[in-house]
């Protein structure tokens, strides 16, 4: 399988990176990033692009893909609706008009978020715009579009976040994660899970299209 990544430098991202240069059912990896990623691999290929609101000038370089893992995203925190809606509905959803286009048998996979609203009218601004992001997404015609809902994600093989609160939290309460990871384990998952997911999700059966950590973390585990 040919995969295209958005996110890739994130925390998530990058994990989901290393799960797909590790798998040998994954042939070629596109990543498409505002800078670049610094990893150096046979079958990496790197697209610097910046304005996320359009692809239509790179488009020509995004056909022949079987999937999409989108995992770019930013903090809710701080910010206007209207701007959340820019860089989250309208980055997203350019992205996949795009590859509809280009490659509309592909499978095209979301990363939003436990919680995220697919009423569209709830009390939480970020949940509205990812529940109308994911609906966006489900209705446009993709052979198989999936959702991902995580919650908790820790992060493995040395990966550390970029925002600061979440990567003090990682490492002054991991004593506290892995109390909820033992008293419930299915709401926690790790980058490593969400990247084995995404690729199972592609070549095997999910019998859901909107996936909570659970879900993930069973997918994960298929063979």
């Amino acid at each position: 399988m040919k995969v295209i990544i958005t996110g890739a430098t994130g925390m998530v991202g990058r994990g989901v990176l290393l799960e797909c240069l590790e798998d040998l059912r994954v042939e070629k990896v596109l990543i498409i990033t505002r800078r670049p990623s610094g990893e150096s691999h046979p079958k990496l290929a790197e697209i610097i692009h910046t304005d996320f609101t359009e692809y239509t000038t790179i488009k020509d370089q995004l056909t022949g893909y079987d999937a999409c893992f989108a995992i770019m995203g930013v903090s809710a925190a701080g910010m206007n609706e209207e701007t959340y809606t820019q860089l989250t509905y309208h980055a997203t959803v350019s992205l996949a008009r795009t590859l509809f286009e280009a490659n509309p048998n592909m499978t095209f996979t979301y990363v939003s978020g436990k919680g995220t609203d697919s009423t569209e009218r709830g009390r939480l601004m970020w949940a509205r715009v990812k529940g109308k992001t994911e609906n966006e997404i489900l209705r446009m015609g993709f052979q198989k579009a999936l959702m991902f809902r995580p919650g908790l994600i820790l992060p493995l093989r040395g990966i550390t976040s970029s925002t600061r609160l979440y990567q003090f939290f990682f490492d002054y309460f991991m004593w506290l994660i892995r109390l909820v990871q033992w008293i419930s384990p299915n709401s926690v998952t790790d980058t490593t899970r969400m990247g084995q997911a995404m690729i199972n999700a592609h070549l095997l059966h999910s019998e859901r299209d909107v996936l909570d950590p659970i879900d993930i973390n069973l997918l994960a585990a298929k063979t």
